[in-house]
C-alpha cells in the first residue's frame, strides 16, 4: 500500500515518556526526528495529538469540571502540545505549520482543508490542533474528521501497543494481535481500537487506520514502507 499523504494521530499520554505529567522532551524530539525522517521521502503528513499528558475533558467532569468546559481545557491542552511538536520540529529542521480548530491567532491559524493541504505540498507538516472545537469529541475523533478533510490514504494511531489484539495486551498475557481486521470486526468484538464515533467515522469515508508503536524509535518510517509491525483495520 503506497501512501502519498497521512494523518498521524498520536497520543498525549505517550508524550510523558517516563514522566508522570506534561512533556518528556527526549520522547519529543524523538517523534520530531521520526516525522521528519518520513517527510523527505515525500510523504505528506499531517499531525493530531491528544492532551492526555495534560488534561482530560472526562476525567475533568468526575471532579466536578462542567464537561464544555472541561473539553475546553482539553483542547487547549492539544494546542500546548501541538506548539511543543512544532519547536521540536523546528529544531530539527522541519518546517511545518500549527493549525487551531478555534480562532486563536497568533498561537496557530484557523484551521481550513485548503490552507492544511495547500501547507502539506509546501512540504510542511500541518499540526491540526484544538480537537474538533466542539465539545463531547475526543481527539480519536477529531483525527477521523481531518483525515477524511484532508483526503489522507490512512490514518496512522501511533501509541504505546504494536497493534490491535483481542484484549489489552498489559493486562493480558494471553492476548494475541491482529495483523489486520475490518471495522464490523473491531466493533462486533468489542475492541478499543478508537471510540466508537471515530471508528465509524472512518468505516463510513473508507479510511484504513494503521495502529502501530510509535514509542519504538524508527516505526513510523517501517510501517509506512510496509513492515509488518502493526495492525490495518479495513473495511
Amino acid at each position: 500500500m503506497q501512501f502519498k499523504r497521512i494523518l498521524l494521530k498520536l497520543s498525549g499520554e505517550s508524550l510523558m515518556g517516563g514522566k508522570q505529567y506534561g512533556i518528556d522532551e527526549t520522547r519529543l524530539s524523538e517523534y520530531a526526528q521520526q516525522i521528519r525522517e518520513v517527510a523527505q521521502k515525500g510523504v505528506e503528513i499531517a499531525v493530531v495529538i491528544g492532551g492526555g499528558n495534560i488534561f482530560r475533558g472526562l476525567s475533568g467532569t468526575s471532579k466536578g469540571f462542567d464537561r464544555v468546559k472541561g473539553d475546553q481545557m482539553g483542547m487547549l491542552a492539544t494546542v500546548i502540545n501541538s506548539l511543543a511538536l512544532s519547536s521540536s520540529l523546528t529544531a530539527v529542521g522541519q518546517k511545518n505549520r500549527v493549525f487551531t480548530a478555534v480562532r486563536m491567532e497568533p498561537v496557530g491559524e484557523f484551521y481550513s482543508k485548503w490552507k492544511a493541504i495547500e501547507s502539506m505540498e509546501k512540504g510542511e507538516i500541518a499540526i491540526i490542533a484544538g480537537g474538533t472545537g466542539n465539545p463531547f469529541f475526543t481527539t480519536d475523533t477529531a483525527s477521523a474528521l481531518r483525515g477524511i478533510e484532508i483526503e489522507a490514504d490512512a490514518m496512522f494511531k501511533g501509541t504505546r501497543v504494536d497493534g490491535v489484539y483481542t484484549a489489552d495486551p498489559e493486562k493480558d498475557t494471553a492476548a494475541t494481535k491482529y495483523k489486520t481486521i475490518t471495522f464490523d470486526e473491531v466493533y462486533n468484538r468489542g475492541l478499543k481500537v478508537m471510540d466508537l464515533t471515530a471508528t465509524t467515522m472512518c468505516k463510513e469515508n473508507n479510511l484504513p487506520i494503521v495502529v502501530f508503536d510509535m514509542d519504538t524509535y524508527g516505526n513510523l518510517k517501517k510501517v509506512i514502507e510496509g513492515e509488518d509491525i502493526g495492525t490495518l483495520v479495513h473495511l
